[in-house]
């Protein structure tokens, strides 16, 4: 079985570069591009020495890289985003309630009070 040897466009060496130079994780870059880490520190080296002629082979394609794949990846990362997010928004919303249970609002109080006192 023999397998070929993945080339990529200069576009998308391009973009998994600036998406490193803007602080995203290596790792994180690698996984959503399925691209070994050890590639992408070599596109950065090559961009880094030499910015204009870096990647000027023409490269292709994977099959499977085309639009609906790229909008797939779009959309399981996304999907991961807003349940990361919905996590935060679970823990905000126990604190609250935590702090809400072992405070002891003024108001409710003064409304016990206030009925006792004109019970009698």
């Amino acid at each position: 079985m023999s397998t070929s040897r993945r080339t990529f466009t200069r576009e998308f060496k391009l973009a998994a570069v600036k998406r490193l130079q803007s602080g995203f994780p290596i790792g994180r870059v690698a996984r959503e591009l399925e691209v070994n880490t050890n590639q992408l520190h070599l596109w950065k080296k090559q961009f880094t020495e030499k910015p204009n002629s870096a990647f000027s082979g023409q490269g292709r394609r994977r099959g499977e890289e085309t639009e609906v794949a790229e909008l797939e990846r779009k959309i399981g990362q996304q999907a991961m985003e807003i349940d990361f997010l919905m996590g935060c928004l679970r823990q905000i919303e126990d604190l609250r309630k935590s702090q809400a249970e072992t405070a002891n609002p003024r108001s409710a109080e003064k409304s016990v009070k206030n009925g006792k006192g004109a019970a009698r």
